[in-house]
């Protein structure tokens, strides 16, 4: 196709959301344009002193039941779908009376908010568009010689070449072709997802999911791959929402280790913080201020945070600010960012701060998705907490023990698996993550515990009187054994292992605690 330009002699205009409205009527009558509205639409332009037609009156046929029927007729379907190139089109249209429609702007019933703002059944449905999704799919269809418009961030580049031109090229109506497809095909889904949910059917036999554009990223988890981050209407605090307030754009990877940094920190009450390095959380504690959190968390593992992301689930005041720009970050989020707190950060132009408003519902409902070759697999977000302890061993755990198998095991949800956690004093002096051999986990996290020991000038590994939470069964003894030579005093697991005598005898001969929870928390 070329670049030829098609006029713009007859608009229809239907619009929901009035942005820009006046400007894109105002633009078409300085042009001649002739314009066709319907309601609320025909009104606004009216109001502004601008020539308008009434469908109604255009086509002879009269709005009907209460406005559901007012576009679905012959006379405005054939003037968006007759092809201008075919003559066969062309006689049939003269023959029925049918004018030609060149351009039409139409958003739609707002669905998606209805649903958000807990209407009633009656309301939502009612809000179910159809002669909008009729419209938009006929002028997109015959985008050739149709313009579509279906967000007024598009009526100024309209305008633009509205005025220079008279109407639009082919590359731009097909653009606004696609556009117009991605959001009906949008609308369509959240509708399916609203009947899904009214049914109760988690996972219906067909699934579709949309999503917003919000940035095309300079590449993805490594350089020769291209990305794009999309945002959904799930509204969840985090970093899909936030406000960044300073630094360098974010990466592929800065987003996704952000949003497994909040996520991580959301489970906690009191004032935490947690630094997360490759999507793993590398310290993790809670104290009775976020700047002892910060120095808990920090001293589990001071040379995996340099780098790092740091999430926290309180306002981040200047005493924390003074102590975080010590070392080199790479993101920082947190609900609230204090004003004194910017100015320290500001010194420190190139980190991002991210500001969420709130923080999000770690028990709340919410879907995952994971791609695989030729489809994916979907599952509800792990928000599970245990809440049967069942104490297997003949010792039973202390008070402070039982808490920080509690803080271990939650931490541990969001290590990848194998994951093998040490805590003490309701903070992380051991994390290791990832291994195929769940003994090796357990390993790794104590040699790391000794080096934060090392670094921090102390005598005795971190590990040593701590407790250890993994995130699935032991299916051999040895890796618990790894564990109580590390120093681990209790320990925290699901249970459910053929050998679970074994490792319970082994629990037993050392003289240590070990509780089963009966929930699995892998994190592949």
């Amino acid at each position: 196709m070329d670049q030829k330009v098609i006029p713009v002699r007859r608009a229809l205009i239907s619009v929901s959301d009035k942005t820009g409205l006046l400007e894109l009527a105002k633009a078409l009558a300085a042009q001649n344009v002739e314009i066709l509205s319907t309601g609320g639409t025909a009104k606004s332009i009216r109001d502004a002193g601008i020539r308008v037609i009434e469908v109604s009156d255009f086509t002879g046929f009269p709005e009907i039941l209460d406005g559901r029927v007012k576009t679905l007729v012959p006379q405005i379907h054939g003037g968006l779908l007759g092809r201008r190139d075919l003559q066969d089109h062309q006689d049939q249209m003269k023959a029925h009376g049918i004018l030609p429609i060149d351009l039409l702007c139409v958003n739609l019933y707002p669905f998606e908010a209805t649903v958000s703002s807990g209407a009633g059944e009656e309301d939502v449905i009612e809000n179910i568009d159809i002669g909008g999704p009729a419209l938009i799919r006929a002028a997109s269809k015959n985008h050739s010689h149709v313009a579509v418009l279906t967000d007024a961030a598009q009526y100024g580049p309209f305008i633009e070449s509205l005025t220079k031109t008279g109407g639009s090229t082919f590359a731009q109506r097909r653009a606004w072709a696609q556009a117009a497809y991605a959001r009906t095909g949008a609308y369509d889904a959240a509708i399916s997802a609203w009947f899904a949910r009214e049914a109760q059917e988690q996972f219906p036999e067909r699934v579709v999911f949309s999503g917003q554009r919000k940035e095309v990223l300079r590449y993805g988890e490594n350089p020769h791959q291209q990305a794009a981050f999309y945002t959904n209407d799930e509204n969840r605090p985090g970093v899909a929402t936030a406000k960044q307030l300073q630094g360098k754009e974010l990466s592929y990877n800065n987003l996704n280790d952000t949003d497994a940094a909040f996520e991580a920190v959301s489970e906690f009450d009191e004032p935490s913080i947690v630094i997360v390095k490759h999507a793993n959380p590398c310290g993790v504690a809670s104290a009775k201020t976020l700047s002892e959190a910060w120095d808990l968390a920090l001293r589990c593992d001071p040379v995996s945070a340099f780098g790092g992301i740091i999430a926290m689930n309180r306002p981040l005041d200047a005493e924390l600010a003074g102590k975080i720009v010590s070392i080199f970050s790479e993101v920082i989020i947190a609900p609230k960012v204090n004003a004194d707190a910017l100015a320290i950060l500001s010194k420190k132009k190139n980190v991002r701060v991210l500001e969420t408003g709130s923080m999000p519902d770690s028990l709340a409902q919410g879907v995952m998705v994971k791609t695989l070759a030729g489809g994916f697999l979907l599952q509800n977000r792990d928000n599970g907490r245990p809440s049967d302890f069942k104490v297997v061993t003949k010792r039973q755990p202390t008070a402070q023990e039982m808490e920080d198998m509690i803080f271990a095991f939650r931490v541990g949800k969001h290590v990848k698996s194998n994951a093998i956690v040490y805590v003490k004093d309701k903070a992380t002096v051991g994390v290791g993550a990832g291994q195929m051999s769940r003994v090796d986990s357990a390993r790794i996290a104590a040699h790391k515990s000794a080096e934060a020991a090392e670094a921090a000038g102390l005598s005795e590994p971190l590990s040593k009187g701590s407790v250890v939470a993994s995130d699935a069964f032991f299916p051999f003894a040895d890796g618990l054994q790894a564990a109580i030579a590390a120093g681990a005093t209790a320990v925290i697991q699901p249970g459910g292992s053929m050998r679970d005598d074994e490792v319970i005898a082994a629990a037993d001969e050392a003289g240590i605690a070990m509780v089963f929870t009966s929930m699995r928390h892998f994190r592949h």
